[in-house]
């Protein structure tokens, strides 16, 4: 197999590809060698006719994955950002393939799945959540824009759902997950190991009937009237001004959540989710995504939020700018201007 790793475990049962992320101790936060290896893998079981069905796991008991080693952003950030941008390189490329996947690619979306977990998992054909999903894109809260091309699912949510877990950055259930494009079927967290067994045994089809259910109500979708009020604003500031005067209280609460996050990323990320919903392909937004997290690596706001977030954990960053009103149309744009490696597929 190419590129042995022990940090994606590869296995081969009755036709069925399985793969598992294994960095339990980081909740198999993606690095390098694991984007790498993925795209290997999936490369040569695409080809393999003796693999008909690819089912990707997260070892341990937290989760999928909890996103991209943004660790090791910050180190690459305050150097010259190649080794950042080389990682997100190969991390979308990796994300439009699983969107092209030509096979049965069931990503079992258990327990925490941000960031670049829904990067290796929401894009592909069969999606499974859990009761104990806890899906988010929360990248707003490190001075960070959505990407793997999470925009290009957030925009087309039903009514502005997508701009709400987008601009909060709030982790949302499940059945929250089905309601707003991001998976497609309801398995109890309990039931997964048997689920995963009869894909083996049985077939995709058969295991699917016994074993997912229809999920719960989508707590977020219920909400969905004052969540397409309030996000109808022009800008970042009507969207908030309108949260603070809501009579709802998880209005006045998304309004605290986002007075949290770095103002650059807020308005970089309303731009990105609009622009994402007028580009036609997953690939397209992979492209926009490449360029924003590229301009990313030069703001103030990505290395002080992973600063204070990850390294010094003191849960106070200070942006800069320090508040929407700041921010010019140039400042949001200049975001995404094409780069000299631009993405290609």
């Amino acid at each position: 197999m190419t590129g042995e790793s022990d940090e994606v475990l590869t296995d081969v049962d009755d036709g069925v590809g399985f793969l598992t992320l294994n960095r339990p101790q980081a909740i198999n936060s993606l690095n390098q060698t694991m984007v790498d290896r993925l795209s290997a893998v999936l490369s040569e079981w695409e080809r393999d006719d003796a693999v008909h069905t690819v089912v990707l796991s997260g070892a341990g008991e937290r989760g999928l994955c909890a996103g991209g080693d943004v660790v090791v952003v910050y180190h690459s950030a305050r150097r010259d950002g190649v080794e950042a941008r080389r990682f997100w390189r190969h991390e979308y490329l990796l994300n439009g393939q699983i969107g092209r996947f030509a096979k049965p690619y069931v990503a079992l979306m258990d327990g925490i799945v941000m960031g670049g977990g829904v990067g290796v998992s929401a894009h592909a054909n069969t999606r499974v959540v859990t009761d104990t999903s806890k899906v988010a894109m929360p990248e707003v809260g490190i001075g960070f824009i959505p990407d793997v091309g999470g925009a290009y699912l957030l925009s087309r949510a039903p009514g502005a759902l997508g701009l709400h877990a987008a601009l909060t950055g709030a982790p949302f259930s499940g059945a929250d997950a089905i309601a707003l494009g991001f998976a497609d079927h309801y398995v109890p967290h309990d039931r997964l190991d048997a689920f995963t067994a009869a894909i083996a045994a049985d077939g995709l089809e058969r295991a699917l009937a016994q074993h997912a259910i229809e999920p719960p109500p989508s707590e977020l979708a219920a909400q969905r009237e004052w969540i397409d009020e309030c996000y109808s604003g022009e800008t970042m500031a009507d969207i908030v001004a309108a949260l603070r005067a809501h009579h709802a209280g998880p209005a006045n609460d998304a309004a605290k959540l986002i007075a949290s996050r770095s103002p650059i990323a807020l308005s970089v990320t309303l731009e990105a989710v609009r622009r994402a919903a007028k580009l036609h392909t997953l690939e397209d937004v992979l492209i926009q995504d490449y360029r924003v997290s590229s301009a990313s690596l030069r703001s103030h706001d990505l290395v002080e939020g992973i600063r204070a977030q990850l390294i010094d954990k003191d849960r106070n960053p200070t942006w800069s700018p320090a508040t929407i009103d700041e921010i010019s149309a140039a400042d949001v744009a200049a975001y995404f201007a094409p780069v000299d490696d631009d993405l290609s597929f």
